[in-house]
């Protein structure tokens, strides 16, 4: 599960071209947070669904921007 999440952080930052750092402190307040994980330190469930909850809310955010800017 843990590789699925960095996968999915690693394209989300590939998207928005968000450091690292500033993911995690915008997602969790955690600067670091990548970083750990990384480098395998274990995520809380519940840190989990707010990382991916933020990366779904910054998602659709994003979209409607573009769509009010067509």
């Amino acid at each position: 599960m843990r590789q699925n999440l960095i996968t999915e952080i690693r394209d989300f930052l590939a998207e928005t071209g968000l450091s690292a750092y500033r993911f995690g402190y915008l997602a969790v307040r955690n600067g670091r947070l990548v970083e750990r994980l990384e480098s395998g330190k274990r995520i809380w469930p519940e840190t989990e669904a707010e990382v991916r909850a933020f990366i779904r809310s910054e998602r659709r955010r994003r979209a409607t921007e573009q769509q009010k800017a067509s």
